[in-house]
């Protein structure tokens, strides 16, 4: 299962991982020894707290799959940066992101073919819990109009 999870992010270690009604809980955590704060580019090693964030990613086995990451906040030691405590990033996710980026590019394949509320259908038979409403605003959000959809 580690190998999975490497495939997300190699700064990602695999923890455990409980399965229940037709979803996959994965549980990750940073193995990063040191994390670059994202306002002023300083190193830090220091953690602050951690907390879980929870998001959705491709299906494994065509079953439904939440990855809860175990995520630091570190502090900045950086006297001249404006921030004491940040986050840490990853690339696989955009920040406040419920779904990965591999995810969303999926669900723009499947949506830009069919109408959003088709598209909703077969997202949550096959791929992912998603709405139309959600479905439109990650189309808005890459720049992509109903209109310059493919027909």
């Amino acid at each position: 299962m580690d190998e999975l999870v490497k495939m997300l992010d190699k700064n990602l270690s695999y923890l455990s991982h409980e399965y229940d009604d037709d979803v996959f809980y994965i549980f990750v955590a940073s193995n990063r020894k040191g994390v670059t704060c994202p306002f002023c580019g300083h190193k830090s090693t220091r953690a602050h707290s951690t907390y879980h964030k929870s998001f959705q990613d491709l299906p494994i086995q065509e079953k439904k799959v939440i990855i809860i990451l175990a995520n630091r906040k570190m502090f900045c030691d950086n006297l001249e940066c404006n921030h004491t405590t940040f986050a840490e990033r990853f690339d696989f996710i955009d920040d406040k992101s419920k779904k990965t980026k591999r995810l969303e590019d999926e669900i723009l394949d499947i949506s830009l073919n069919c109408s959003t509320v088709k598209a909703s259908q077969i997202l949550r038979e096959n791929v992912v819990d998603i709405g139309r409403s959600t479905i439109s605003n990650l189309l808005k959000k890459k720049g992509i109009s109903q209109s310059t959809k493919k027909k």
